[in-house]
């Protein structure tokens, strides 16, 4: 980081919290387990605990992301918003429906099969109000960043993705392979990577 002293003291008291038992051996040290470390900062960067987010919208969290979402890529179709955010296409289905009914989205006129949707006026509104704070946010979260180191974590983060989607396409293919039950969201995994890779 380009300006590392602030955070020495921040880091060596949050590691304390990490202190690995002496009871057992080959113990998980949680602290330097990346795919730990993502959820944790993904835990912290929720739109859910965001105070600010639930004094602009009373929208649930899934919800607001949908709305971003389509705010941001609109007309889309669901599928293509489940790529996109990797969530379970049939909750965003129903997630569109909750926005259509409160008039934020609307399913595009003369559409095919897929029913893309783009946002209301009201929609619209919250949007703009939404991506402004999150703007801001994602400024404030970088400043101790870097161009560079800016632009590498955001190429590690899109590998790290890419990654994490083909071990679990093929985690998916191996428990079909040997009679192993999966859900449809693992299935949807296996989809997202042929997209990807097609």
């Amino acid at each position: 980081m380009s300006s590392d002293n602030p955070y020495k003291n921040s880091l060596n008291n949050r590691l304390k919290a990490f202190e690995l038992s002496e009871s057992e051996q080959n113990q998980l040290a949680l602290d330097s387990h990346i795919p730990f470390q993502v959820a944790v900062v993904s835990n912290l960067l929720s739109i859910s605990r965001d105070p600010i987010i639930k004094n602009l919208t009373d929208l649930d969290t899934r919800e607001l992301r949908i709305l971003v979402n389509i705010g941001s890529y609109g007309p889309i179709a669901a599928s293509d918003i489940a790529y996109q955010s990797r969530l379970d296409p049939y909750s965003i289905t129903r997630a569109i429906a909750a926005l259509a009914k409160k008039e934020l989205v609307e399913y595009q006129e003369g559409a095919s099969r897929s029913k893309p949707v783009l946002l209301t006026a009201n929609g619209q509104d919250i949007y703009k109000k939404v991506i402004e704070h999150l703007k801001t946010r994602e400024e404030k979260l970088l400043e101790p960043f870097s161009q560079e180191e800016r632009k590498l974590l955001g190429e590690l983060l899109q590998k790290l993705e890419l990654n994490a989607e083909a071990l679990l396409a093929t985690e998916v293919a191996d428990c079909q392979k040997q009679g192993l039950g999966v859900t449809r969201d693992h299935k949807e995994i296996e989809r997202w990577f042929k997209r990807t890779n097609k």
